[in-house]
């Protein structure tokens, strides 16, 4: 049994204090329709809350276009490209990472956004989510020309734009143990990481404009992480939140 009332708790300060909170959803690997992306896209609209989809643009299949554009609730982005490592032996992955010559990332991106126009069309919005979230500062302006607004990343951002017209819209909750069994995080661990972050917002130490990310990963999730991944997001919007949608709503 889960205790939620640390968060729940918090919460209530924040509906004392009359403040609310921009949050957002971000899942990252797509490339094909799955049983795994059905159970996303039933708690999606299960509990009414769109969730952005970073996919992985070399290997994008016209299958998972076509499922998407069923769903005003999935909102399509753009993962890289192939979601190859290209950092030396030793260091941290990275496949827009400061080792790379920045015209070799530029072209990817470049391929990227045309290819996933080409399946997604209107639907895919441009945001670019670089695979193990790292990416050369020095890319930014380059993105910009290339015709994306905004890059994800993970952890609280630095500053609002990470270049001239390049917004940064962070996630800064994931719920996998990757360097454990690659099953759920703690609960307990979990709830304090999120009071922690919604603290930090309320006493102003991090910028609460930016919408709160939750990351999640769902070719790779196990029965224990779907169901907290539920609950979690069931006990957030009950909370003061206001959920982000990148990009134009179309119910609007």
């Amino acid at each position: 049994m889960i205790n939620w009332q640390p968060l729940t708790g918090e919460f209530q300060l924040w509906q004392d204090a009359g403040i609310t909170l921009p949050f957002w959803w971000r899942d990252d690997d797509a490339i094909a329709p799955t049983t795994q992306l059905e159970t996303l896209i039933s708690i999606a609209t299960d509990l009414n809350i769109p969730c952005h989809l970073a996919v992985i643009p070399k290997f994008a299949t016209k299958a998972l276009a076509e499922r998407i554009a069923t769903t005003y609730l999935i909102i399509p982005i753009t993962h890289g490209w192939a979601h190859e490592n290209h950092a030396p032996e030793g260091q941290k992955k990275a496949e827009f990472g400061a080792t790379r010559p920045i015209e070799d990332c530029a072209t990817d991106a470049i391929q990227s956004l045309q290819h996933l126009q080409d399946l997604f069309g209107d639907q895919l919005q441009p945001m670019f989510v670089p695979p193990w979230n790292r990416i050369n500062p020095d890319l930014g302006q380059h993105l910009v020309a290339i015709g994306y607004d905004a890059l994800s990343t993970y952890g609280p951002h630095k500053t609002r734009f990470s270049a001239p017209n390049l917004t940064q819209i962070n996630t800064h909750l994931d719920p996998i143990a990757w360097r454990g069994n690659r099953s759920l995080v703690a609960p307990e661990t979990l709830i304090a990481q999120t009071v922690k972050l919604l603290q930090d917002r309320r006493l102003g130490h991090a910028d609460n404009t930016e919408p709160l990310g939750f990351l999640t990963h769902h070719l790779v999730h196990d029965a224990a992480i779907w169901a907290f991944v539920k609950q979690f997001l069931t006990i957030m919007l009950e909370g003061p939140i206001k959920p982000f949608r990148y990009g134009r709503d179309p119910l609007e």
